[in-house]
């Protein structure tokens, strides 16, 4: 049997590195190189790499994510999130093979009272949500085998985010204050993961299978300050310390670039093209809190 080679860019990062932990099928090699050996910032040797590189997929979830530095490092977050996934999406074109590019909540404002759906009008605030909404305008229009999963608030046991955060704050102080009045989906990595690998077997597998753009969050949605209460909640549960949590506006905490104040995204047309259901936020934290160690 003949193996189903599948290029994982990003794979240091937190759906990378759940990726890469993922229950592939026997068939399935995953090859995920490192920031030397695939250069995010030279469109031409990701180019040559994808060409030589004899890949069945790709799945991008490279990304220059932190956001209130791109405010000031402008050039860079588009070299990785809009030019890179140009030059992707035109290597894969060229071969005849899907990509799949992870997207994020930033694309939109925040103003809409509900979810978005995926045909939503973008209105990026800020230099990170234009550069990754550039970057899905270039994979929509380079590759029509091309599936864009948008997600929100992702967080897992590795590298930094907003649990890990909280739990280092909370050993810290006995008092922390958390925005509440920004709302949106915290989603486990490791479901994002899970999710990126059904889809990429798919788009492998089915020539006629769906693609554009998708939503994946967990079900349900909180402000920051809410999840926060819950991640000490449940370690409280585990018989941990936790700090007191104190509501505050988003005024109160000024940052260099602005947040969307309502990023709720809906998951219908996933789990009604693919498959795919999203377990509650709080069910998916449980299992991530119980991963990282103390």
């Amino acid at each position: 049997m003949s193996k189903r080679r599948i290029l994982i860019t990003g794979g240091t990062g937190q759906v990378g590195t759940e990726l890469l932990r993922c229950r592939w099928s026997s068939d399935v090699e995953l090859v995920a190189p490192n920031r030397h050996e695939f250069d995010l910032s030279d469109c031409d040797a990701i180019g040559q790499y994808i060409a030589s590189g004899n890949f069945s997929a790709v799945v991008n979830s490279a990304a220059y994510t932190a956001v209130d530095r791109a405010e000031s490092d402008v050039l860079a977050a588009w070299k990785v999130n809009a030019l890179a996934p140009a030059a992707i999406a035109a290597a894969t074109k060229g071969l005849d093979i899907p990509v799949i590019h992870v997207s994020t909540d930033y694309v939109f404002d925040g103003t809409k009272n509900g979810p978005y759906f995926e045909h939503d009008p973008v209105a990026p605030l800020g230099v990170y949500g234009a550069s990754k909404e550039a970057g899905e305008q270039a994979v929509r229009t380079g590759n029509q085998r091309h599936i864009i999963l948008r997600t929100a608030w992702v967080y897992s046991a590795q590298g930094t985010n907003f649990v890990k955060t909280m739990l280092r704050l909370g050993r810290e102080r006995a008092l922390i204050s958390v925005v509440n009045d920004q709302t949106g989906c915290p989603t486990a990595a490791p479901d994002i993961a899970l999710a990126l690998a059904s889809i990429a077997d798919r788009l492998i597998e089915d020539e006629k299978a769906p693609v554009g753009t998708y939503n994946f969050v967990n079900s349900g949605h909180a402000t920051w300050y809410e999840f926060a209460c819950e991640i000490f909640r449940q370690r409280s549960e585990a018989g941990h310390s936790v700090p007191t949590v104190t509501p505050i506006s988003t005024r109160e905490y000024p940052t260099p670039a602005r947040r969307p104040a309502s990023s709720r995204l809906s998951t219908d047309k996933l789990s009604r093209d693919f498959g795919i259901e999203t377990r509650e936020w709080p069910v998916a934290l449980q299992q991530v809190l119980a991963s990282i160690s103390d």
